[in-house]
């Protein structure tokens, strides 16, 4: 099956999976053999690249955009998400005496300038603030929401790791609504079917990101008995749907839940890549998709 275009609103579409680039920088490529891995990449059918400012104590977005200046008109076939408003200790920055968030208009507004000059491009496909803070004011986010857009620096506004209740907090200021949340889902991780935000995403047409889809080595590599039982499940499904890759049956879990999560697969392998893409092949019932949500419970539904 093709990769086929997911509408996050009426006017925005992204790759129904998506590369991500927070381990960019340990990967060690040049800015060639980026290019061929992005090249390839969107010859997939993935067109879409998940990045965030902080990536790679804030160097990733910058190796990317240096691939990117190799090949003119690539910046046009692709979509860039970037994330802004964590403040990392980093030597870049000694004045900095706390990890903190910072969602000021001056803070917005400066990191995606600087996004923009790493990416070497004039717009931001999608902006999504990185996590929901505790010293937060909506009617600011909102002003530097508007003025991104009325200059055409970035051309959609959204969220990650916020709840249901953060997200219409914010959707209540924006002058836009917001398009989606990125929030980590994945076979280990339901906090998102559990706190409800699922539900919200169903109810108001919202398709997530998901990012960390595998959950590291808790599933291929489990080390937990929670992560024993959930590899148990995901054998048993793949067997009974003749698969070997048990990524490919994670990405289809994800893939086939009928509020269109939309993983994010951060890999340099093009054999991974193309494992998510496979997995749009793979039909997986309701009582194999349940198999594994109780083996990740741990206990019977009730």
């Amino acid at each position: 099956m093709a990769i086929n275009k997911v509408k996050l609103n009426n006017n925005f579409e992204v790759s129904n999976i998506i590369q991500g680039h927070w381990r960019l920088a340990d990967w060690k490529l040049t800015n060639n053999e980026l290019l061929d891995l992005t090249q390839q990449t969107i010859d997939l059918g993935i067109t879409t690249f998940d990045h965030a400012d902080i990536y790679g104590d804030y160097t990733c977005e910058q190796l990317f955009g240096d691939a990117l200046k190799l090949k003119k008109g690539l910046r046009n076939k692709i979509e860039i998400i970037t994330k802004c408003g964590i403040k990392l200790l980093s030597k870049k920055y000694p004045e900095r005496k706390l990890k903190s968030y910072d969602y000021s208009f001056k803070h917005i507004v400066e990191s995606v300038e600087n996004s923009l000059k790493n990416f070497n491009t004039d717009y931001i496909d999608l902006l999504l603030l990185h996590r929901p803070s505790p010293y937060f004011n909506p009617a600011e986010v909102a002003e530097a929401f508007s003025y991104l857009k009325k200059q055409g620096k970035v051309l959609h506004f959204g969220v990650s790791n916020f709840n249901k209740t953060q997200f219409e907090m914010l959707n209540k200021f924006v002058e836009e609504p917001l398009v989606t949340n990125q929030v980590e889902i994945s076979p280990y991780n339901l906090e998102h079917f559990i706190n409800e935000n699922i539900d919200y995403f169903l109810t108001n047409n919202i398709k997530p990101l998901a990012w960390s889809p595998l959950a590291g080595g808790n599933l291929l590599q489990p080390n937990t008995t929670k992560g024993n039982r959930i590899f148990l499940a995901l054998q048993e499904v793949a067997d009974e749907l003749y698969v070997k890759s048990l990524d490919i049956v994670i990405y289809s879990w994800l893939l086939s839940h009928p509020s269109n999560i939309i993983p994010i697969v951060g890999t340099h392998k093009i054999n991974r890549l193309q494992n998510a893409v496979n997995a749009l092949d793979l039909k997986m019932n309701a009582e194999q998709w349940l198999k594994i949500y109780v083996a990740s419970l741990g206990n019977e539904l009730p």
